[in-house]
């Protein structure tokens, strides 16, 4: 979360806090000045070239010398699609025209900043290839040379981009039926992408370096979670889902607990969170494990109906928390 402003802006009397809109805000008691905290919109561009798609390798942080689609954020003085003609110019030197509205995605998790990604698909009309802006190198990918790309939502485009798009005739509109996916034990190099969709479960969004520090740890090293994901067939494999089962052992009996579970939202509603679930259930028979706990109350209303719809049943459970 990015910093909370200390003084009011309008009178500069110094903010407290208040309820407002079911969150606690900065607010200044003196002029009833409320601080919200909205999302940044930013674009992201897929530019067809070649039979293949252009990326940048980025030359600044987060994820210098990573390759990633073209994308910024837009001015107050234009247009999405202008920014995404602008923004295409500046790190690509392809001038563009918008062939159409690709997508819409969402990142409140950052990096740096809670924001909305509007992706265009775009194709070269002028310029010459090459590397601008804060871009260190530029060039065309064929479908299946695509690095994997540091961004959850650049993932998502690209996947929904070759999923819609047969190789070869983009330009044409062949779909192709929609990818299937499967399920497997979480490796090591899974961690990045497995943050990404972490960081999409609500509770999950105030968590600082610390406790990042600390699930990595428990990811590597413990021996009593595991963690399945689910991820899509194909030359590009895209993790789309996740869950971790952590093993809780008595001196009478075992049990197993489900805290975190993503699916990404644009793989959600295709059966993504069944399919994982079916895997914990098969993994806890293997542990012979008595009871299968899930913590519904960081999912919504939808997702504790999911739960329920799968034979989960509310029970009282006394806790206490200590921090």
């Amino acid at each position: 979360m990015p910093p909370q402003p200390k003084y009011c802006p309008i009178c500069s009397a110094e903010l407290g806090e208040r309820e407002e809109g079911g969150r606690i805000r900065p607010a200044c008691d003196h002029c009833g000045y409320v601080h919200y905290v909205n999302p940044v919109p930013g674009v992201g561009l897929v530019i067809e070239k070649d039979g293949g798609v252009v990326l940048i390798q980025r030359g600044q942080p987060p994820h210098q010398g990573a390759w990633t689609l073209p994308s910024g954020f837009v001015e107050a003085d234009e247009s999405a699609e202008e920014a995404a003609i602008r923004e295409a110019e500046e790190e690509t030197g392809l001038k563009t025209e918008i062939i159409e509205m690709a997508g819409v995605n969402s990142f409140p998790e950052g990096p740096p900043v809670s924001g909305i990604m509007i992706f265009y698909r775009l194709r070269p009309i002028g310029g010459a290839l090459r590397a601008g802006d804060d871009a260190a190198d530029v060039r065309v990918f064929q479908p299946n040379e695509i690095p994997p790309l540091p961004f959850r939502t650049h993932r998502e485009m690209i996947a929904e981009w070759l999923e819609k798009y047969a190789e070869g005739g983009y330009s044409q509109r062949q779909k192709i039926p929609k990818a299937p996916f499967r399920i497997r034990r979480a490796q090591p190099a899974d961690w990045e992408q497995i943050t990404g969709l972490l960081s999409l479960i609500p509770a999950n969004r105030n968590l600082q370096g610390d406790d990042w520090n600390a699930s990595r740890q428990r990811f590597f090293e413990s021996d009593t979670v595991e963690v399945f994901v689910a991820e899509t067939a194909g030359q590009s494999p895209l993790i789309i889902g996740c869950v971790a089962l952590s093993i809780v052992r008595s001196l009478t009996e075992n049990r197993g607990f489900i805290n975190d579970m993503a699916v990404l939202p644009t793989w959600q509603r295709h059966g993504v969170g069944a399919a994982l679930l079916e895997a914990v259930l098969r993994r806890a028979h293997e542990r012979n494990l008595r009871i299968l706990m899930v913590n519904a109350e960081r999912g919504n209303e939808q997702a504790r109906a999911f739960y329920a719809a799968l034979g989960f049943t509310e029970v009282s459970i006394m806790r206490l928390k200590i921090r």
